[in-house]
């Protein structure tokens, strides 16, 4: 496996810790090496997102869909009985695989699931993210000090208190 080294991510990322160390640790992530189920990941403009599944042979009472602490978890169980409905058949050949997985993402601060659905075998969860007003960008108007004015729409308290 090969490494990469992020740490000079962290000199560019001012108080985006947590963002770089995010990276380095998917870096180092193997994911239990299965590969299962095989997933898709779109984005579908710059704030909706699409995640599908595939989750062949799983009905909507075989998974859970969990979102805590900006990591979306996806489990599917499937009793070893409903597996093996007909004991009478003989299988040549069974490529779809029934078998119980977890599968974890990792989502970006204010990432929120909106909905999710199960059709033809694909499940389908929406996020849309959602920019809180403080966070959203604003114009920072350049003063002197003499105007009392450092940001605008707000004096100074030393403006103030002169």
């Amino acid at each position: 496996m090969r490494t990469y080294d992020f740490s000079p991510l962290y000199r560019s990322f001012v108080g985006l810790d947590r963002m770089a160390n995010l990276i380095d640790a998917a870096s180092q992530f193997d994911g239990g090496g299965t590969g299962y189920p095989p997933y898709n990941v779109a984005q579908l403009d710059e704030d909706t997102y699409r995640i599908e599944v595939a989750v062949a042979g799983f009905g909507q009472d075989d998974l859970e869909i969990e979102s805590h602490q900006n990591t979306l978890t996806i489990t599917g169980r499937r009793d070893a009985s409903e597996a093996d409905d007909d004991e009478q058949t003989t299988w040549l050949h069974r490529g779809i695989a029934e078998r119980g997985f977890e599968r974890r993402f990792q989502l970006a601060d204010h990432v929120l699931v909106t909905g999710a659905e199960l059709k033809d075998g694909l499940l389908v969860v929406s996020l849309k993210r959602e920019m809180p007003e403080a966070l959203k960008p604003r114009k920072i108007t350049i003063g002197s000090r003499d105007d009392g004015k450092l940001i605008s729409g707000k004096s100074s308290q030393r403006a103030e208190a002169a």
